[in-house]
């Protein structure tokens, strides 16, 4: 065999991934709607803009464009198969819930049972500024018995990556990654960079953004 025939030590490859997209609940429905130009933007009603919040006076004027990308069973987690308790899980921004079931998928999809794997697996990543927190700060019931400092260390944008290895029992470098909307393509550029440099042995990269309500 020649040395073409080995891999270089800069060679990366993608093993894994995940992904959960506006009217697509993983990376297979993705593929499929591509093919098939299935339109995932969507149009509203008066009725749900108004539900939602939306000023009478902005529905009415000729430039608003009353389309979302919505995002389904965001809210669908299972605390307890992340070892979390049901109170702990409902403080937690969802694009960080989010991101750890992608997380988890990614290497499930990779074929590797992170518990198992004796390399270390790092992980790069961000997420949206947190809009779940003005939901939480506003629940009298739920500040009359969890803490602001509680809450804040749930959503804020700086555990976003460091959440995913503590729960996934993670050993390598786990770095948050904030460069708005370029986050998950910079995440990757980091990954890819910390494979190169010997400092992880495989790596997690990627980012969630889901603007509430």
């Amino acid at each position: 065999m020649s040395e073409n025939d080995f891999a270089a030590d800069s060679d990366i490859a993608i093993i894994g991934m995940a992904g959960r997209f506006p009217k697509v609940p993983d990376l297979d429905a993705f593929w499929r709607n591509l093919r098939a130009g299935v339109e995932s933007i969507e149009t509203l009603t008066d009725e749900e803009l108004l539900s939602s919040g939306v000023d009478t006076a902005l529905l009415k004027n000729p430039n608003y464009v009353k389309a979302a990308s919505s995002l389904e069973n965001y809210d669908l987690f299972d605390p307890a198969f992340f070892g979390m308790t049901p109170r702990e899980a409902e403080i937690i921004d969802p694009q960080h819930r989010l991101l750890l079931e992608c997380a988890w998928e990614a290497l499930e999809s990779a074929g590797y049972d992170a518990t198992r794997y004796p390399g270390a697996i790092g992980v790069f990543a961000g997420a949206s500024i947190s809009t779940y927190l003005s939901n939480l700060l506003g629940n009298p019931a739920l500040l009359a018995n969890v803490s602001t400092f509680q809450l804040l260390m749930a959503n804020d944008k700086d555990h976003s990556a460091t959440r995913v290895s503590y729960k996934l029992d993670l050993r390598g470098p786990s770095i948050n990654v904030q460069t708005a909307c370029s986050t998950s393509l910079v995440a990757v550029h980091f990954a890819c960079q910390s494979l190169l440099n010997g400092e992880s042995d495989m790596a997690l990269a990627g980012g969630a953004s889901v603007p509430l309500p």
